[in-house]
């Protein structure tokens, strides 16, 4: 019998805790909360405004261990996952994708083509993007933040709060705001 009690508990349990995601034909994470659209920024920044939410770009690679530790330890922490559903509007790029993405300043290029004019050389990286982005930016440049690489979930709740709450357009740097919220937990 109480063998029986404690696999309830545990199936109970498991079924409020969020999950890693499913991997996708083409080797990436698919989280459900992910945004299939046509990979055109200004459209998918209009979108993101219109359902008063922040764009999010992720770029990640098949194979990146260190997209699957993201995935599966950071990104289902409870408060990360419920900051991205509410606040984010996630689009996925692949490192070494063809599909094509336009950027805001019109170029069009294939992801792997894209990112490599953004600099990008590390997978995951989040990219976070303003409301507002000037004619003729590059996505890259108008980043208010960039997290090369899977952070802890501190790290990651944190910038995503800043992110949310405009931290970067205060007089307090993010690490500043990190260490603040490191030191005020128990």
């Amino acid at each position: 019998m109480k063998r029986l009690i404690a696999l309830v508990l545990v199936l109970l349990v498991s079924s409020f805790t969020a999950t890693a995601a499913e991997l996708g034909d083409d080797g990436l994470h698919k989280p459900d909360w992910l945004r299939e659209t046509f990979k055109d920024l200004r459209e998918d920044l209009a979108e993101a405004n219109a359902q008063s939410r922040r764009l999010l770009i992720i770029v990640e690679q098949r194979g990146c261990i260190y997209c699957t530790k993201m995935h599966e330890e950071v990104l289902v922490d409870p408060a990360i996952d419920r900051l991205i559903r509410d606040h984010y509007f996630v689009v996925q790029l692949n490192l070494f994708g063809d599909v094509e993405v336009t950027d805001f300043d019109g170029t069009v290029l294939s992801e792997k083509a894209m990112v490599a004019r953004w600099g990008v050389m590390f997978t995951p990286t989040l990219i976070f993007l303003p409301e507002k982005v000037d004619d003729g930016a590059m996505a890259s440049k108008a980043a208010v933040a960039m997290m090369p690489g899977a952070f802890g979930k501190g790290t990651t709740e944190a910038l995503l709060t800043w992110v949310k709450d405009h931290g970067y357009d205060s007089d307090e740097h993010f690490q500043k705001f990190l260490a603040t919220r490191v030191t005020s937990q128990p």
